[in-house]
């Protein structure tokens, strides 16, 4: 009787043994790896491979990241894309959360051995950014910001908001459901497309906690239209004669006024026009990790950093060490892209088209992440069927993924967001999903 085959299958200790899987477990995890082994066990039992394909079988079904999370070619043309994580960090803000990932003084003071002021060098940075802000405060995203600042000044009483900017913010999650999960109350003033000075002025009661400006950046509304920016309201008083905090929410993150986005709002004005304090992303047009930034009067910034719910909504050591690189440090992938010219992008767009033979067609590309959007980007791009898109999109082995975008029935490929040195990786991929053969060297 011949033995059977099924008895050369490795055992689990020897397979975890050899060189390869021990590498792996050194990667991934013994617990992974040992899961990948137990599952070409069970294969080479039911025949599909053989006992001396069990080692080979499962290196193959690992992963060849240790996140879940698949890197993307962002060849979309819009710049701040929500799904695939807004803004890229920054080959510096990338280096600083190398270096934070271990131990860092994030709330020591080396020279004295005393505890210090967590991130302090972030906010330092945004502090020299902004120089009109008095004060900093970073949490964990932008509506978080606004969530501290109304929880922090109006818990219990009203903040008046203009009907034009009851505004959706994404996922579904409103502006009025928001405020009102901070116990506070919303008093709604003027209509939705017009709203004066006076309705907010006239609104001002004692129980007024304070004022909310929330630029609607993800939308316009044209026409006959009105509203109010933040000087005429810097000036409010209650009935005793207390000064009414101004929040204003920008949203985009944009520090300093960006000739290429006169409409959209920055910190530096915003404040300078009166506002309390100002609150953003750090994930937009910043350029940054997801952070939420509160700048302004050093008295506010201060009530709500010593608010309860602050340290629930604090950063982390890794995204301070980001900001403050990304604040101090050079211009952010972001800008880069939002920047770069038609004329600068034609040769890279007629160098892609030349190697696979395809037609290059002018494109408008989008700011995104609800920035400026009424903004076009002009462009090129490189049209594909969109069935290449499709294809684009899967992980094949070790090549890159690339996100395309599909627009009126043909497929794009706009280089805008992808950094020069990348773009042969975009023609390999591209080779295989249009399936076509590399040219002759």
């Amino acid at each position: 009787m011949s033995e059977d085959p099924r008895r050369g299958i490795p055992r689990t200790d020897l397979a975890l043994a050899t060189a390869p899987l021990a590498a792996a477990a050194q990667r991934l995890g013994r617990t992974r790896v040992r899961a990948a082994v137990t599952t070409a066990q069970e294969r080479a039992r039911r025949g599909e491979i053989r006992p001396d394909e069990v080692i080979d079988a499962a290196v193959t079904s690992l992963p060849t990241r240790a996140s879940s999370l698949t890197p993307v070619l962002n060849a979309t043309g819009v710049v701040v894309h929500t799904n695939i994580g807004r803004a890229p960090l920054s080959p510096t803000a990338i280096e600083a959360v190398v270096d934070a990932a271990g131990y860092v003084d994030v709330e020591m003071d080396l020279a004295s051995g005393a505890r210090s002021r967590r991130g302090a060098g972030a906010l330092t940075a945004l502090l020299e950014a902004v120089p009109d802000a008095g004060a900093a405060l970073a949490v964990n995203n932008g509506a978080a910001a606004l969530v501290l600042a109304t929880t922090a000044l109006a818990a219990g009483r009203e903040v008046i908001v203009s009907r034009g900017e009851m505004v959706e913010i994404g996922d579904g999650f409103r502006l009025p459901d928001l405020i009102a999960s901070t116990g506070a109350r919303l008093r709604e003033v003027g209509t939705t497309n017009r709203t004066h000075a006076r309705d907010y002025l006239e609104a001002i009661g004692p129980e007024t906690g304070c004022i909310l400006k929330v630029h609607p950046s993800n939308f316009r509304v044209d026409g006959f239209v009105a509203s109010v920016g933040v000087p005429p309201l810097s000036g409010a008083r209650r009935p005793d004669g207390s000064p009414v905090p101004v929040v204003a929410d920008i949203g985009s993150g944009l520090l300093t006024p960006d000739p290429l986005l006169p409409d959209e709002p920055d910190a530096t004005s915003w404040l300078r026009e009166g506002a309390s304090i100002v609150t953003a992303s750090g994930d937009k047009l910043l350029g940054g990790p997801q952070a939420g930034l509160v700048l302004g009067d050093a008295e506010v910034v201060e009530l709500l950093r010593r608010h309860p719910l602050a340290r629930a909504l604090r950063v982390d050591k890794l995204t301070l060490a980001a900001l403050e690189a990304t604040v101090s440090g050079p211009a952010p992938p972001v800008t880069t892209s939002l920047h770069v010219t038609a004329d600068e992008l034609r040769p890279r767009v007629d160098a892609l088209a030349t190697a696979l033979g395809r037609e290059v067609v002018a494109v408008e590309g989008r700011v995104g992440g609800g920035g400026a959007p009424g903004v076009p980007l002009d462009g090129w791009a490189l049209e594909i069927p969109v069935a290449a898109v499709e294809r684009l999109r899967r992980p094949r082995g070790d090549g890159p993924v690339v996100l395309a975008r599909v627009d009126d029935g043909r497929g794009l490929v706009d280089l805008r967001c992808i950094p020069a040195d990348r773009d042969g990786d975009v023609t390999t991929a591209l080779r295989a999903a249009l399936r076509t053969p590399p040219s002759p060297s």
